[in-house]
Order: structure tokens, then sequence, then C-alpha cells
């Protein structure tokens, strides 16, 4: 993914931010109080609506979002360092709510299911940064062909470091395209296919600045990538994990038969886990690797992504990074947790050992706003390196 991609996918829609678009979905999402026995399939029994729950009395969101179906509008507040504060809007449409979808795969046998999902919507930031985009989601057989489509236009005001560790300011405009189709292998929770991702853009260096390392002030660059994807899920819950592991492995290769103005590949693997060591304390591990080789523009280059790091602040043609956090759920609703991570950028100006090593750590809480989706949101505030930042989260900081 490009480093300016984390900053705006928020403002574009916070479904695929909580992983709702693209992630594997377990039983877990599909509640047992969203299949009633007695419902025919696609017509289940329809509560009074309330912002409240029964069971504990306080403000919850599961009957909205489980009996929700058309247009849903999802505001986002974006507060990511590399662009600034800002605003975004998604309006997300179902083709079922989660109840009638769920209900419909329970009594056809299938397999849980999510409803296909049509999504648009726009970001604006502090710093002049904007984004406009449209996505669908889409399944078939019970969940064992997924479809994931996405065009966006994006114009970034961002930083670049590179060698000289200065910023040196440029704007990014382009149009980004994704096409991807995953495969359930067999029963089991393992998905493989491919995916094709198409960035058109332009590279300009503001102020009189340029960066030698780079070439000169503006560049034009096509990337035009095909990749094989794997990804593994036995998240109990693809919001707010308390057990289970999510993994995804991915190789891509730009050419100029793919539509790529330059050569290179791009490896990733990244990995969750989540383990119960008491009732109440949850430990979660994080790894995510990133390498590359050829000749990656250098908006692309692989980037250290940690909670309190600027987005494409530490670049190279390597990075990995390693992450640890404890949550306390103090309460069914409430939970406090807090979080340190390391990581490095290298392989092209400095070789791994005498590669910056950068560190980050923080704290946070969520609250369960959606208790039988399992869906919670709070803010995470970190600091690393001279630099402090928060985020408004939806569930897990890990996607």
């Amino acid at each position: 993914m490009h480093p300016f991609a984390r900053a705006l996918i928020a403002g574009l829609s916070a479904a695929a931010a909580s992983g709702v678009l693209a992630q594997p979905v377990p039983d877990a999402l599909v509640p047992s109080q969203a299949q009633p026995p007695a419902a025919a399939p696609g017509k289940t029994e329809k509560p009074p609506l309330s912002f409240f729950d029964p069971e504990d009395g306080m403000l919850d969101m599961s009957d909205f979002l489980l009996h929700h179906k058309g247009a849903l509008p999802v505001p986002t507040i974006i507060t990511e360092p590399a662009v600034g504060y800002g605003l975004g809007l998604g309006l997300l449409f179902f083709s079922q709510s989660l109840a009638d979808r769920a209900a419909e795969s329970h009594a056809s046998g299938e397999g849980p299911a999510p409803p296909n999902i049509t999504g648009i919507g726009g970001a604006y930031t502090e710093n002049g940064t904007w984004a406009a985009g449209l996505a669908h989601f889409h399944t078939w057989q019970g969940d064992r062909i997924r479809y994931l489509g996405a065009i966006a236009k994006v114009s970034a005001n961002l930083e670049y470091f590179g060698l000289s560790n200065q910023p040196r300011h440029y704007s990014l405009d382009g149009v980004f395209l994704v096409q991807q189709v995953l495969f359930r292998v067999a029963d089991s929770r393992w998905y493989v296919g491919p995916r094709y991702t198409y960035f058109d853009s332009t590279a300009t260096f503001k102020f009189g600045g340029s960066a030698p390392e780079v070439g000169g002030v503006t560049s034009e660059q096509r990337i035009g990538k095909g990749a094989l994807v794997v990804d593994y899920d036995s998240r109990d819950n693809i919001f707010f994990p308390g057990r289970g592991i999510y993994a995804e492995f991915e190789a891509q290769f730009a050419r100029g038969a793919l539509g790529s103005s330059q050569d290179f590949n791009m490896y990733n693997a990244r990995g969750f886990t989540w383990l119960p060591i008491a009732r109440t304390l949850i430990l979660g591990l994080r790894a995510d690797t990133r390498f590359s080789t050829g000749d990656v523009p250098f908006y692309a280059q692989p980037y250290v992504d940690l909670r309190g790091v600027q987005v494409g602040r530490y670049q190279d043609r390597n990075a990995v990074v390693s992450e640890v956090e404890l949550r306390w759920d103090v309460t069914p609703r409430w939970s406090v947790l807090a979080f340190s991570g390391v990581g490095k950028a290298y392989g092209r100006w400095n070789d791994f050992a005498d590669a910056s090593t950068v560190v980050s750590v923080g704290t946070g809480f969520r609250y369960v706003i959606a208790r039988k989706l399992g869906i919670s949101m709070g803010i995470d505030i970190a600091h690393s390196r001279d630099q402090n930042a928060f985020y408004i989260q939806m569930g897990s900081a890990w996607r």
C-alpha cells in the first residue's frame, strides 16, 4: 500500500477502515440475535428501534446496525499527522440488512456471509489534502468468493524525508484503482486470489525543494501491479478480537505489461494474534514486514507504520515492524489498553544495523458501541521520537 493510503482511507470509507469491506468475516460477525428460528429467509423480525441496550441500559447501536438497509451515512474524523486533521463522509448502500442476510444464510445452509455493499465518499484535511472514491464489495456461494473493487481520485500534500532527514514538501495527484477476487480454500479459513492495483500519478516538489536521490522536481509515473494474495483469519470478531489470528501474505509485481512505467517487486507479510491471558486481559502481538526490489517510486517505498509515527516518515527499500498491546476489559463495555512498537526502514541508504530504530508508546480506551456485533470505538494517544499523535479508532488499530 502507498504511504499516503493509510492517511486517506478513513476519509474514503469508515467501513473499509473497520474491515467490513475487505477482511474475512468469521461466524462471530453473525450473532445469534440475528437468527430467529421462526423467521423466513430474508424476513427477520424487526424489533422496535432503540439506541439503548435493554440488557444493561447503555448506549448501543446494535439494533440499528443489524436491521439497517439502504443508505447509511458514515462520518469520519481524520487525525493522521502526515496530512493534518480533517473530515470525511461516506455513504454506504447495503443490499440487505445484516440480520436479513444472516437469516438467509442460516436457512440456506451456505454459511454466514456479509451483505453486498457499495460505498461512495470523500475527505478533506487542513493541509489541503483531499480524496474521493467509490468502492463495491460482493460475495457469492455463501461467501466462498469475494470481490472488492474501488476507484479513487487523490490529491495529497505530503512530506518526503529521504537521505537528508529533512522534510521536503511535495504534492501527489492521481487516480487509484484496485480490483481483487479471493476464493475460499475448501472449508478452511484461508482465502487465495489475485489483486490488481493501478495508480497514475504526478508528484511535484514544492517551494523550490527537490530530492536528488529521486530525480527532478516533477515526475509522472504509473504503477500497475499484479499480486497474489493469501489471507488467513481465525479471529472471534473482525472488529475487536479477543482471540485468534489474522495473517496476510502478498507478492506484488509491477510490469510494463500491467500498465507500469517502472518495474519492481514488493513482498509483504503481516500477522496479528490475540491471546487471552486472563478472563479480562488480552495480549496482542503484531509483526509486519515489507520488502522491495527494483525501481520503486519514492512515495511507494516501504515505511515504518506505527501509531505515533507520521506516515512515510521513515522509508527505505525494506521496513520491519513489531508491536505489542495489552488490553484490560474493565467492564463488559469499557476497555483500556497500553501498547508499544518498534520498527526500522533500511536497505538502500542504510543497512539494518545502521538504520534508525523507531520506538513508539501509547495508551487508549474503547467503548463497545454495538454489543451484538462486537463493534467498539475509542481513542489512542501515542508518542514517538519528537512526535505526539492521537487517533479515533473503530475497533482494533490493527487492520
